[in-house]
């Protein structure tokens, strides 16, 4: 018998069907052994040696796995082909031999047993895996490495910076390596938007015809819209496809006698419009030119998660969450890599079905490549794609757990990597210069428009739509029809949200696209950040930890510094550098630093909102007032002695300006739920009942029967997942019958040999 372990269930069910029967297939669920939680439980005195443990909740896996590799021929280490997954297949090696290393001393090759080989594969399919086990390897030391550096780093700093922040700002609070660098850039953009100044401006165009006769009735129409207050973005919108504007432009004015024009206030702007009303229009310039662009390359972790957050609205968890089912049920190749490349037999696959469905047009002479470079580049992976093109999408309940998320996020890789392999799309750009004169002022305007002449890969990715202008040529008269000057004000920079923070951080070289869920998911458990709106808010607790940090350990939250530590880490991984020496050139400087700022840093205030009410404990005797505090939870009223005055009050924050959209009474207030995400309920609770996930608008309403009607869909959609999940434990609860049946049975029978044999003995 042959074993083959892999991590999770549905990977072991997947490669069941791929092998035969001289095969059994096994899941560790993860990780068997890990750092036991209390204390930091690494040597920093003799070389960072790690202390190991099984899990608590894996030794009943454990035994097992030992049982059947005692029996096995060969058991074959199948995690996944990663840093992580490498780390895996070491312990489980280690572990099945008992031979647990407690000092975490990872060997060339385990010297007590040959059995143990590594097969790596980076998409579960029939094809992959039997290739995988025909030509299995052995476990990369190196990957181990690098692997178990970022583990104790990460350990170091947690537990010695995480007391100082109970002692220096307040209890519960804790810090990490590359939590608190992804938390500084949140910080700074807040800071910036608070600090932000906004500033006046203009931007002025006209409305110019081919035809004289024309133009009072597009100023009429225009005068409508701007009447009803439709802005200057959405009539050029109406403008598309309405025949009242065939002949009609838009130009933006550029230049006044020559200079560059730049509007401060409406008093700047109001004698140009007056001139640009009775001013001589004429086109001096018309040029036109063929604009080819081309496809986006396929995914990688970073690119799939920013475009999921982008086009799906899925956070970075969500999305590394599905891509994980979407792998292990087969249907896309390994979604943690930071390579662009693709297999040659993927490429063939891909402009095979271009050519069959969209015809020779739609595919380059050439097949298309991608070449990436990053500081951090993942092994020699490929780039994320589905693994059968001619699967063209999925649907809800098609596999286990899958829901439309699933459909949405296939969906997109599919696009994506079938487009990477199209032809470029090609524009006709026209660009119109015209020149108006009203006495001595001479004002230059531009003209832009765009065609689409041949789709290409934005078939699959459409673009905006195309702006036409009409046939123009030079020396041409042209006639006002209506001015239109829009009052705008500069604007801060915008907070981040999934996709800009995982930008960033790729950018800035901070941690590794793997992590970005979890370094996001971290900050918001801790109460640092918040999302709103699918943008990331710094809490008080966030900048008062982030300011602290800055202050006291500047060197360590600095994002060149945590740059090249994940430098380090890659070349530990590539077998350049040894890890105990990169965590002692860390660590030395750092304790040093630790130490010092245990006994010298001040402490520092989170701050709060101060109100004139008096606290009910301690007012009459000490003077407390309530202050409001910002918790885990959100905020809550406390004792402004507090930890003398141990007072707390739950509080509820109401939104201004919305009330109830079903009692439309009560005022509209945000609740943590018990899964920690936040939503919307009446203030009228529980005479009223309404909640929902998004914030309402003003003036909403909803009818008591719309919101029976919606409590009877959620109803019907919560009895089919219990159904569901009724269905999928009397499943499970068979096999495990089946199972122990067939194990006793086993017993029984190797029993009766065992005593026959005895017999005939004796």
């Amino acid at each position: 018998m042959k074993l083959v372990i892999v991590e999770s269930p549905t990977k072991a069910r997947k490669l069941s069907g791929f092998l035969g029967s001289d095969f059994k297939v096994e899941s560790s669920v993860g990780h068997i052994v890990d750092l036991p939680k209390s204390g930091i439980n690494v040597d920093l005195e003799h070389g960072f040696e790690p202390k190991y443990e099984i899990m608590p909740d894996k030794k009943k896996v454990v035994a097992n796995l030992r049982a059947l590799a005692a029996k096995a021929d060969l058991v074959y280490l199948a995690s996944d082909p990663d840093r992580e997954g490498e780390a895996i297949a070491w312990h489980l090696q280690n572990v099945l031999n008992n031979n647990l290393e407690t000092k975490g001393r990872p060997t060339k090759r385990n010297s007590l047993s040959d059995k143990f080989v590594r097969a790596t594969f980076h998409e579960i399919t029939k094809e992959a895996v039997l290739d995988a086990i025909a030509h299995p390897g052995e476990v990369k030391i190196s990957l181990v490495n690098a692997q178990q550096a970022r583990r104790v780093l990460d350990r170091i700093v947690g537990y010695q910076v995480s007391p100082i922040l109970w002692r220096k700002v307040r209890r519960g609070l804790s810090a990490g390596r590359v939590q608190s660098v992804a938390l500084r850039l949140i910080v700074e953009r807040e800071k910036e938007i608070i600090a932000f100044v906004p500033e006046e401006f203009w931007e002025v165009g006209v409305l110019l015809d081919q035809s004289q006769t024309q133009t009072a009735t597009i100023g009429k129409k225009v005068d409508s819209w701007l009447a009803e207050g439709v802005s200057k973005s959405e009539i050029l919108k109406k403008m598309i496809g309405d025949d009242t504007f065939a002949g009609n432009l838009y130009a933006d004015l550029l230049k006044v006698n020559g200079k560059k024009y730049a509007p401060k206030t409406k008093v700047d702007v109001e004698p140009v419009l007056a001139d640009l009303q009775k001013a001589a229009y004429l086109i001096t310039k018309v040029e036109k030119k063929e604009r080819k662009t081309s496809s986006y390359p396929p995914f990688t972790t970073s690119t799939l998660q920013q475009a999921a957050a982008t086009r799906l609205g899925m956070t970075s968890k969500q999305t590394m969450t599905i891509a994980q089912q979407l792998y292990e049920e087969g249907l896309i190749t390994y979604h943690r890599t930071d390579s662009f490349n693709l297999a040659a037999k993927a490429i063939t696959m891909a402009r095979d079905y271009i050519a069959a469905t969209y015809g020779d047009r739609y595919l380059p002479s050439k097949p298309r490549v991608f070449a990436k470079k990053s500081k951090n580049a993942q092994e020699a992976h490929e780039a994320i794609r589905v693994t059968d093109i001619k699967t063209t999408e999925i649907h809800p309940g098609s596999f286990a757990k899958f829901t439309s998320s699933h459909a949405k996020l296939y969906d997109l890789i599919w696009r994506r990597f079938v487009a990477c392999q199209m032809s470029e799309a090609i524009f006709d750009q026209t660009s119109v210069t015209i020149e108006a004169r009203q006495k001595e002022q001479i004002y230059e305007l531009k003209a832009t428009g765009s065609t689409k002449k041949f789709p290409g890969w934005t078939r699959l990715f459409p673009s905006g739509e195309d702006r036409i202008l009409p046939d123009l040529v030079e020396n041409q008269p042209l006639f006002f029809a209506h001015d239109l000057a829009e009052q705008k004000f500069t604007q801060p920079p915008p907070r981040y949200n999934d996709a800009s923070i995982i930008k960033k951080m790729e950018e800035l070289g901070i941690g590794r696209p793997s992590t970005y869920a979890s370094i996001i998911s971290v900050i918001i458990d801790r109460g640092y950040v918040e999302r709103q709106q699918k943008r990331f808010f710094a809490t008080p607790v966030g900048i008062t930890v982030s300011d602290f940090l800055w202050k006291n350990l500047s060197q360590f939250v600095e994002y060149d510094f945590t740059a090249q530590m994940e430098e380090e880490l890659d070349e530990i991984a590539r077998g350049e550098k040894e890890w105990t020496q990169v965590l002692q050139e860390f660590y030395t400087p750092f304790s040093k630093k630790v130490e010092e700022v245990t006994t010298t840093a001040e402490r520092a205030k989170v701050p709060v909102e101060e109100t004139d009410q008096p606290c009910p404990l301690c007012h009459d005797t000490e003077g407390g007032m309530i202050v409001i505090r910002t918790g885990r939870y959100g905020k809550f009223k406390s004792c402004s002695r507090f930890p003398d005055c141990k007072f707390t009050q739950n509080m509820q924050e109401v939104v201004e300006g919305v009330v109830c959209p079903l009692c439309q009474k009560g005022s509209v207030v945000l609740k943590p739920s018990r899964w920690g995400k936040n939503f919307y309920g009446c203030g009228n609770y529980p005479e009223c009942k309404w909640a929902s996930w998004t914030k309402p608008e003003p003036g909403q309403k909803i009818t008591q029967e719309e919101w029976e009607q919606m409590q009877a869909e959620r109803e019907k959609r919560k009895q089919a997942r219990a159904e569901k999940m009724s269905v999928k434990k009397a499943a499970r609860t068979k096999a495990r019958s089946k199972k122990s049946s067939t194990t006793k049975a086993a017993k029984k029978k190797t029993t009766t040999k065992k005593k026959t044999a005895v017999k005939k003995k004796s």
